[in-house]
């Protein structure tokens, strides 16, 4: 059986109707309401489906409301690159985000995105997947080397005080 026929629901159920008949599935099975420990274990064994059931049905629904923003990997990077072209970093991280999957370019670019918001530890962590998951790409290995220079640099006490001062003259108005 599937987690939505589990949970007595149809395919199409929406998060709230797969709490709902979680809870009431619950309410009548739950272990402590049997006295004999044969019918305790059984009800045991039925919660436990139920619990796998519900976290299953949950995920798909989740996936399905994520998915209805989501656009495909190659246009969520395209336009994101267009976005960072513009200077409008937030708003290409943005795009970034609804891509429907991930690949190392997607890394990459979201590194791009975030050094040059000055992130530059998560940048480092974006350029390393990016890496890691093409070992060879000469460019992703060298974000990665220059996000790891960033991150030192900015790491250093006075580094972070002219920082710190030099965002107060670049913040928007």
């Amino acid at each position: 059986m599937n987690a939505f026929e589990v949970l007595g629901l149809s395919m199409d159920a929406d998060q709230a109707q797969v709490r709902a008949a979680y809870r009431s599935s619950v309410k009548r099975c739950h272990p402590d309401q049997f006295q004999e420990k044969e019918q305790q274990e059984r009800a045991q064994e039925q919660l436990i489906r139920l619990n796998l059931a519900y976290e299953e049905a949950l995920r798909i629904t989740t996936q399905r409301q994520v998915g209805f923003n989501a656009v495909p990997v190659e246009d969520a990077k395209h336009m994101a690159v267009k976005l960072m072209e513009q200077g409008r970093m937030e708003n290409a991280l943005r795009q970034l985000m609804r891509a429907s999957s991930k690949d190392a370019e997607w890394y990459y670019i979201q590194g791009d995105i975030l050094m040059h918001m000055r992130q530059y530890s998560a940048a480092h962590q974006s350029y390393r997947e990016a890496t890691r998951r093409e070992p060879d790409n000469l460019l992703y290995r060298r974000g990665a080397f220059d996000s790891a220079k960033a991150v030192k640099k900015h790491s250093q006490p006075l580094q972070r005080a002219a920082d710190a001062i030099t965002g107060l003259f670049h913040r928007k108005k």
